[in-house]
């Protein structure tokens, strides 16, 4: 059958979407993506040999924009890495992209985003006597991780900085690919081949009309915990469980990172109190319990361009009795973000002979309609 999205396939999910159904729906996001897919199994023979499952994710707030953005984050659990956030803590801003790539590989998306920014002047100089100066200045590239090493090769650090500029220079608007794609390439995801995946959710207008978007890289979660609308998935869906006859972690080892924007005008701290509703869409199917899985979690607003500056601004903050319908939000999209990534995963052979099959969406599809929970067109 051919690939659909959760909700293309009859899901019943709450909310309304925005037009792409993506992070992409908050006005000015683009994305990008490098993907590493090479090398049969028979070309592993250790680190370093010509075989990758990996890749890297780019988030641009505000495309090719010099910004700074209000942020805030949460940690679920900290089994992982997310760089630049005690300047975000303390500052309240983020400057520049936020990346998305394998464990091992942070290193080098890190210093390559350095350098993308400072070559296209994408940084605030210092401002000393209220002049500028040029080729001065600061900031904290944000990067974040999950591993990949049951189908990587990720210790043979396959990530260049060729890769980093290509899903720095590929971002754009509009729909964004999900699966077996970017940092997402190589992740696995209750068991079955999980990686990138996107929603949005749009606020009705006595609401405030805003819209939320997430991106996520799913590589979490235990199989015989996983659900879909309360139902329990693990004893209905067959002949897709992992092939693992050399590495057999402990069940649930792994991470996601989540990564929602809003164009609501939030504080750093409202911020921060969006990335503590992911994990509601997290555990809405079936996840959140294992301290082997890193759940780490970055909100920004597009809102109040200007509210960066070495002076006095002025800025637009909701009041936190407008918050309840963006924390729905932002449990909805997580939810459906993680079933996209699902959904759009495809089968892939691994190092060591390892194989992690796509989620058979025929079972899954079946076995909702027999409960009822399927949208009939």
């Amino acid at each position: 059958m051919s690939k659909k999205r959760a909700r293309e396939a009859g899901i019943l999910l709450p909310g309304t979407p925005g037009k792409f159904n993506a992070i992409t729906d908050v006005s000015g996001i683009e994305v990008g993506f490098s993907t590493l897919i090479y090398g049969e199994q028979k070309d592993y023979h250790g680190d370093g040999s010509h075989f990758a499952r990996t890749g890297v994710t780019a988030i641009l707030p505000r495309g090719r924009k010099r910004s700074a953005v209000f942020a805030g984050r949460h940690d679920l659990n900290g089994n992982g890495e997310l760089t630049g956030t005690h300047w975000i803590d303390d500052s309240g801003f983020l400057h520049g992209p936020v990346m998305i790539t394998n464990t091992n590989s942070v290193g080098i998306v890190r210093d390559t985003t350095a350098k993308w920014m400072i070559q296209n002047k994408l940084y605030f100089p210092l401002v000393v006597d209220g002049q500028p100066i040029p080729g001065s200045g600061y900031f904290y590239p944000v990067v974040g991780e999950t591993w990949d090493g049951i189908l990587n090769d990720i210790n043979g650090f396959h990530i260049k900085e060729e890769h980093v500029l290509e899903a720095l220079e590929s971002a754009k608007p509009g729909p964004v690919a999900e699966g077996n794609v970017g940092g997402g390439t190589g992740m696995v995801c209750h068991d079955f081949k999980g990686g990138t995946g996107t929603a949005s959710r749009v606020l009705s207008e006595k609401e405030g009309g805003y819209t939320v978007g997430v991106l996520l890289q799913a590589n979490h979660g235990v199989g015989k915990l996983f659900e879909i609308q309360g139902i329990p998935m693990a004893d209905k869906i067959t002949g897709a469980d992992p092939v693992l006859p050399s590495l057999t972690p402990k069940s649930g080892t792994g991470s996601i990172i989540v990564v929602v924007a809003t164009d609501a005008p939030l504080s750093t701290i409202q911020l921060g109190k969006l990335c503590k509703r992911v994990p509601i869409g997290i555990g809405k199917l079936g996840s959140g319990y294992e301290n082997g899985s890193g759940d780490i979690f970055l909100a920004f607003s597009t809102a109040n361009e200007n509210a960066f500056t070495t002076t006095k601004t002025t800025i637009e903050i909701l009041s936190d009795e407008m918050m309840d319908p963006l924390y729905k939000a932002v449990a909805e999209a997580v939810e459906e973000a993680i079933l996209n990534a699902l959904f759009a995963g495809e089968t892939m052979d691994g190092i060591e002979g390892n194989k992690v099959f796509a989620l058979p969406q025929d079972q899954v599809l079946r076995v909702l309609k027999e409960r009822g929970r399927i949208m009939e067109p």
